[in-house]
């Protein structure tokens, strides 16, 4: 798996946008996350991967300005950041699609697309909302995260479970987004929705994002991933490349429960020039 122009398969050689060290975050006496170290650059995708109770979702909220931390820090361009809500997260760059994402289903694609940030044009006081403009924006940049053939005017309800997951990843394109949490949908999708779903994340990749993948499924994160960061009881219990790793290699350590930790050094020592 190539990684994107200006990193490299260690990320070492571009700061990191968004970054944890040492972040705990408990929920009373219960350690949800514990000593999280974690970096995301950009142009690269890291897939966040573990069982049920493995601590992604904790680490999802603290990244969108839903839980704080503990103990640990959140730095931002390498600065401490605390992000007090979402919308304070949102404000700096952090976009996140949740798994149950929602949308206004009666209200039309371009009108979920801008939720409140309409285009406008004519002189104050007479502005009006620019209804082709929106239109023709929307549509440019569902296409630009493969969806083509949009009528922009359907409601939203209309549309599949992986175009609502591609919509909201234009959307944070659009609006300037510099680190993108996608949650894993649980909504069933097929093969060709999923396809759709992986391919706007690597156009947000490649439109210079930082990309964070939290998905249940080896096989896919494989096919994006340049990172794969496994989670386990809270911890980090393994943090491999593109390059340390085959899609079967990923399957066994995602399988592997307690013994992850153990599987994830014994390929590394496998590998010792990576």
């Amino acid at each position: 798996m190539s990684t994107a122009a200006g990193s490299t398969a260690d990320g070492g050689s571009t700061p990191p946008v968004l970054e944890l060290r040492g972040a705990t975050a408990r929920f009373g006496s219960v350690a949800a996350l514990s000593s999280v170290d974690l970096a995301l650059r950009g142009g690269q995708v890291t897939c966040l991967l573990g069982e049920n109770g493995s601590g992604k979702s904790t680490l999802v909220g603290v990244l969108s300005g839903m839980r704080r931390l503990s103990e640990g820090e959140l730095l931002l361009d390498g600065r401490p950041a605390r992000f007090r809500s979402p919308r304070q997260a949102r404000a700096a760059g952090i976009a996140t699609v949740w798994q149950d994402l929602a949308i206004a289903p009666l209200m039309s694609v371009w009108r979920n697309f801008f939720l409140g940030a309409e285009p406008t044009r004519g002189p104050r006081p007479l502005r009006r909302l620019d209804v082709a403009r929106a239109q023709q924006v929307t549509t440019t940049a569902m296409a630009g995260v493969g969806v083509v053939g949009l009528d922009p005017d359907q409601p939203a309800s209309a549309l599949q479970a992986g175009e609502r997951q591609s919509l909201a990843i234009a959307r944070a394109l659009h609006f300037g987004a510099r680190v993108l949490v996608l949650d894993e949908p649980t909504a069933p999708m097929t093969v060709a929705q999923r396809a759709l779903v992986l391919q706007s994340v690597v156009a947000a990749r490649e439109a210079g994002l930082a990309v964070v993948f939290v998905t249940h499924s080896p096989q896919y994160a494989h096919l994006v991933g340049d990172r794969f960061v496994l989670l386990g009881g809270g911890r980090v219990a393994g943090d491999l490349t593109a390059e340390d790793v085959d899609v079967h290699d990923l399957t066994r350590l995602v399988a592997g429960g307690d013994e992850l930790s153990r599987l994830t050094e014994a390929l590394r020592s496998a590998r010792p020039g990576h």
